[in-house]
């Protein structure tokens, strides 16, 4: 139990700080500590995109690899509508993606691809066991795609966070596909990448939940 309640505390803190900011560094920066607190008891995906790929990788059992994305998920709706209450008075512009659907879409297919890719590598592997710096690499991630995609997509590069943000109606209902496919993608293509590219870090048989 500690390890679902370890993400539903960092998944509702990563999107609260989305939600209420929309500022890079301070999304990279939550998402960083979070890390750091949380990744020695769940592994600290925070990102149903992650989870997806920690579950191809190997990592994770299916069963644990579901709950976390209902866990995730959860998070998020209740940081966004506790966002909604906070800044009641502030009203949200839409993000507006029309016209430019497929840029949003390749964005946050490449910045959710990166996050995990990282994820995978500082988190997962071998070769970074025991390391002190992978909440620093995924937390600046994070800030580096959404520096370079936000204005384009929204920078959400989490299925998690897409539907906080679009609880929220900082993106429209009718473009969270592109976040939901776009996103999961990502954590698709970089765990297979992951998987071939690390030829030392064969997938082992998922753990027991």
């Amino acid at each position: 139990m500690g390890k679902y309640i370890t993400e539903f505390i960092g998944t509702f803190f990563l999107v609260l700080v989305v939600a209420l900011t929309g500022n890079a560094a301070a999304i990279g920066t939550v998402l960083m500590v979070m890390i750091f607190a949380g990744g020695h008891i769940s592994g600290a995906h925070y990102n149903p995109a992650v989870t997806l790929a920690v579950l191809i990788r190997g990592k994770i059992s299916s069963q644990d690899a579901i709950i976390y994305i209902i866990v995730q998920i959860l998070a998020a709706a209740i940081a966004a509508f506790l966002a909604i209450w906070y800044a009641n008075e502030t009203p949200v512009v839409t993000l507006d993606i029309e016209g430019r659907v497929l840029r949003a879409f390749i964005g946050e297919l490449l910045g959710t691809f990166a996050l995990a890719y990282v994820v995978l590598n500082v988190a997962t592997s071998k070769g970074t066991t025991g390391n002190s710096f992978y909440g620093l690499a995924i937390g600046l991630t994070v800030f580096a795609m959404a520096s370079t995609f936000g204005s384009v997509s929204g920078g959400a590069f989490n299925p998690a966070v897409a539907i906080g943000a679009t609880i929220i109606k900082a993106f429209a209902w009718k473009n969270i596909w592109v976040y939901l496919v776009a996103c999961f993608g990502g954590g698709l293509l970089a765990a297979l990448v992951f998987n071939y590219v690390n030829v030392e870090d064969k997938p082992v048989p998922p753990l027991k939940a």
